[in-house]
């Protein structure tokens, strides 16, 4: 059993960022699944009310970012919990070393483990679900996440299996890009991370199939494939051709640690101040005294 988690930091790539899982109060900030399980803890019998959260993963960063950049300020912030899912970006690269990817990931889970930190790991998706570009990297993932498994058990580190959550394949879990986790996948992925926190184990799952997926005429299919290639591949290709990242000019979401209920309660005081600013616009149409709405004025001349 744990002790209680009373501070949390997330560490990664867009993943834990929570790229597509969209926050409504703030536009081009999302909340993720790192968010989800923060907030889960404080009310859960491993975690604490008065969690404190920090979340310094920022989109498109590789492992070597990772580990230089963000591991040392959770050795420094010293939390009770840091969730390390990292090396999914470095294995798109059809010229990643896993081996050598496998061994820089743990020799940060070894530095933050001395440092008396929990550490929650995650391993790659399944990618056979997913486009033929995409697909063709199973066999490094399928190769890094052996590795993973034998780090969590060396280290004494929580794994949440996301190749084995066959449910998390459904459709409806993903978003357009095909890459990132809709809002309902990154709510799942949390519900399994708290679940391996609280119990040491995954959540159950049976088999390795996955949810149907309905049948589509080949013009629809061929023509999604057309579009999804314009919107989402030709871009990320012109990145790497220019070396660059989609988070480079980005700072981490959440720095410092915060209290989870102090997050919650300015984000009551944003909905509060929108609601009331909804409410003023809608005053300045006018009111008679009978109750009916003005029209508004037209400028004269």
């Amino acid at each position: 059993m744990l002790e209680p988690i009373t501070s949390y930091v997330a560490i990664g790539d867009s993943f834990s960022e929570g790229l597509m899982d969209s926050d409504p109060r703030a536009e081009d900030r999302y909340r993720g699944w790192a968010d989800r399980l923060a907030l889960m803890l404080t009310e859960s019998p491993v975690g604490s009310p008065d969690l404190s959260y920090a979340n310094l993963a920022i989109r498109g960063r590789l492992l070597d970012r990772i580990v230089d950049d963000q591991v040392p300020q959770v050795i420094e912030m010293k939390p009770d919990l840091v969730s390390l899912c990292a090396g999914g970006n470095d294995c798109l690269r059809p010229k990643a070393d896993i081996d050598a990817l496998a061994a820089k990931f743990e020799r940060a889970v070894i530095a933050m483990r001395e440092a008396g930190i929990e550490v929650l790991m995650c391993n790659g998706f399944d990618t056979e679900f997913s486009s033929p570009l995409i697909r063709a990297v199973r066999p490094r993932v399928g190769i890094y996440n052996a590795h993973l498994w034998s780090i969590a058990q060396r280290h004494g580190c929580h794994m949440v299996d996301l190749w084995g959550l066959r449910s998390l394949y459904a459709a409806e879990m993903w978003a357009d890009d095909r890459i990132h986790l809709s809002t309902k996948g990154h709510h799942l992925v949390a519900e399994q991370a708290l679940a391996t926190l609280e119990s040491g184990r995954s959540l159950p799952a049976k088999g390795f199939g996955v949810p149907a997926r309905p049948t589509r005429a080949i013009r629809e299919v061929m023509s999604e494939e057309s579009r999804w290639a314009r919107e989402y591949l030709a871009p990320w290709v012109g990145r790497r051709l220019r070396g660059q990242s989609s988070g480079d000019a980005l700072d981490p979401k959440l720095s410092e640690l915060t209290r989870v209920r102090d997050l919650v309660e300015r984000s009551r005081e944003v909905d509060r101040a929108r609601d009331a600013g909804n409410a003023s616009a809608g005053g300045a149409a006018g009111q008679t005294d009978s109750g009916e709405v003005d029209e508004p004025r037209g400028s004269e001349g």
